[in-house]
């Protein structure tokens, strides 16, 4: 599953101030998906895709593809580099490549008007992607770490605050003095 963090970097448009009833119409429309039977399902996919679903797909895959196709019309699709990724990766499982799935490279970076979201001491923090930094509680700063530290008052790692960098595990071997 993606970083919940991450989820609205990819190619995500703009904020406008009709967001939250977008976002609502947007899970009611997946939700009302599951309502539907599987001739409705198919009537659903000529109108997203304009062609006939496959035939071989399931009910439960049908409705996961549309759900995911009527998010990625409303908030953006996946970004060149991901869909690249991920086609490889594929290629490589048909192909009966066995192998560990390789880590997604760390030189990703977030777009404007993507959204950070943290909770700490029971407050939700937003913080947006601006042109110059980051922007939260009405100031615009010029890195994570800066505004982690706004936030808690004490010196931490932006990136690993938000959850867009792994903890450093312990060594388990002894090593370690």
């Amino acid at each position: 599953m993606p970083n919940p963090a991450l989820a609205r970097a990819p190619s995500t448009p703009s904020r406008s101030d009709n967001e939250p009833s977008r976002e609502a119409a947007v899970a009611a429309e997946v939700a009302a998906l599951a309502d539907l039977d599987l001739h409705g399902l198919w009537v659903r996919w000529r109108k997203l895709f304009r062609k006939q679903a496959p035939a071989h797909l399931s009910r439960a895959l049908l409705v996961r593809i549309l759900a995911y196709r009527v998010q990625a019309n409303a908030f953006g699709d996946l970004d060149r580099e991901t869909a690249r990724f991920l086609d490889r990766i594929a290629r490589q499982r048909r192909a009966g490549d066995k192998s560990p799935i390789p880590p997604v490279a760390e030189t990703r970076t977030l777009k404007v008007g993507a959204q950070l979201v943290r909770e700490h001491d029971g407050v939700l923090h937003r913080v947006t992607v601006a042109e110059g930094g980051y922007a939260w509680a009405g100031t615009t700063y010029r890195s994570l770490s800066e505004v982690a530290r706004a936030i808690t008052g004490t010196r931490w790692n932006g990136p690993r605050f938000f959850g867009l960098r792994d903890r450093p595990t312990r060594s388990t071997s002894g090593d370690e003095a």
